[in-house]
């Protein structure tokens, strides 16, 4: 059994912990009235999480480095990293919907090699280690068999408030493409929720214009460890200095590649 084998129970009984604690914190009846109680929901909602998972985290494998902004993009330093997202999908958490997890990545080298996706409201716990394969409460997943677009269910949506006017361009112009070229396309947020379905083979690609590492790194390795394939939106490996992602099933990643590859 290897290391990160090894240190996976820890890393997913810390993640359940965190979420719940945030499921004790959720009220479907939840309704902010404006910004700042959006602001300060999603606030309060980060730092109880981030209490259980950064002491249960750096504790588990001291030595690791924790990657502080959870909207933060590009590649990090070498060496051994946690990226952790306290609340996925909290915009959803704190309006009283039910799409939202907790989710912690161990990245070594610029590679997640070790990924807990929890959704405590379903109590569901997604899990993989770089080649073990991936799991949901500890049933094997794969990706979907499909070979074409034509019967494709197909997902993305916007990575973080305040995107630029040419990000929207893309996302635009790229749902408009694909809608065009598969048959059912679904946009909303959390990208890791959208990306547990593509592990398990329920939805069969997602894409996205970011780099935001901690909304790609768990799903990219589910993806990865369920049979799917990582690249770009141009079919090139995928990488955190990348500045747009890919995943999908194999047998629907070419021709994914061909309608996204047109959007500039």
């Amino acid at each position: 059994m290897s290391v990160d084998s090894t240190l996976l129970p820890e890393v997913r009984a810390v993640v359940q912990a965190a979420g719940a604690r945030l499921r004790e914190r959720f009220t479907p009846g939840s309704r902010p009235g404006d910004l700042d109680a959006v602001l300060a929901a999603l606030q309060a909602n980060d730092e109880a999480s981030l209490q259980v998972l950064r002491k249960g985290l750096l504790a588990a494998r001291p030595g690791a480095r924790w990657a502080e902004d959870e909207l933060a993009g590009g590649p990090l330093p070498a060496g051994e990293w946690w990226v952790t997202d306290p609340v996925e999908g909290n915009i959803n958490h704190v309006h009283g919907m039910t799409d939202w997890s907790v989710t912690a990545t161990l990245v070594r080298d610029n590679e997640p090699v070790l990924t807990v996706v929890h959704l405590p409201l379903a109590g569901d716990t997604y899990t993989a280690v770089r080649g073990g394969g991936a799991f949901r409460n500890g049933t094997r997943l794969s990706t979907s068999a499909k070979t074409g677009l034509e019967a494709a269910f197909v997902g993305t949506g916007q990575a973080k408030p305040g995107e630029g006017a040419e990000t929207f361009r893309r996302i635009g112009q790229s749902v408009t493409a694909m809608l065009d070229a598969a048959l059912v396309g679904k946009m909303s947020v959390p990208a890791t929720l959208l990306l547990i379905q593509v592990a398990a083979g329920r939805m069969d690609l997602f894409w996205q214009y970011s780099d935001v590492r901690s909304g790609l790194m768990a799903g990219a390795l589910l993806v990865a460890e369920a049979g799917g394939v990582v690249t770009d939106t141009r079919g090139e490996p995928w990488t955190p200095a990348s500045r747009d992602f890919l995943a999908a099933a194999p047998g629907v990643h070419p021709a994914a590649v061909d309608v996204l590859s047109t959007i500039a």
